[in-house]
């Protein structure tokens, strides 16, 4: 059986589940999914920047609406539910986890201790991130010893 790891940052779509259930034939895969909400992180700035950069204006002005110490983990247990739940109807086995600290230490850890063959990054794309090489992709890439594919997530 083929072993991905897939890391999100929001639910999977129909679209996403299909394109990555997919991405290898009839083979059989066994998906470990890690939830890195977004919702925590620090640099607003960054995250304002990619949502004018995709034309979503409101998004940006929202940006840093959060109340103070607003915790992100219950949206995203809720989202890696659904997301495990819509990979096992899709026939795949799926197991996953909410990531809260030091996210590529985990999906190393994760990589190294399952014997992955890949890691799937699916997120929005991050135009200021990847233009530096700072998106989770491009930093997996020099720290997991496995093929790192980016995808982008579909939107509902």
């Amino acid at each position: 059986m083929f072993t991905s790891v897939l890391m999100i940052e929001k639910p999977l779509t129909s679209e996403d589940v299909e394109f990555v259930t997919t991405l290898h034939g009839e083979e059989n895969i066994s998906f470990i999914v890690l939830m890195q909400p977004r919702g925590d992180q620090a640099d607003l700035l960054l995250r304002a920047i990619d949502d004018v950069a995709l034309g979503e204006l409101k998004e940006a002005v929202r940006e840093g609406d959060e109340p103070e110490g607003m915790d992100a983990k219950g949206p995203a247990e809720l989202a890696l539910e659904h997301s495990l739940g819509a990979l096992r109807a899709a026939g795949c086995e799926a197991v996953g986890q909410v990531v809260e600290d030091h996210p590529l230490d985990k999906l190393k850890s994760v990589v190294d201790e399952s014997g992955a063959d890949e890691v799937i990054v699916l997120t929005a794309p991050h135009y200021v991130e990847e233009f530096f090489h700072r998106d989770w992709a491009s930093r997996a890439r020099h720290k997991v010893g496995v093929p790192v594919l980016k995808l982008f997530a579909h939107s509902e």
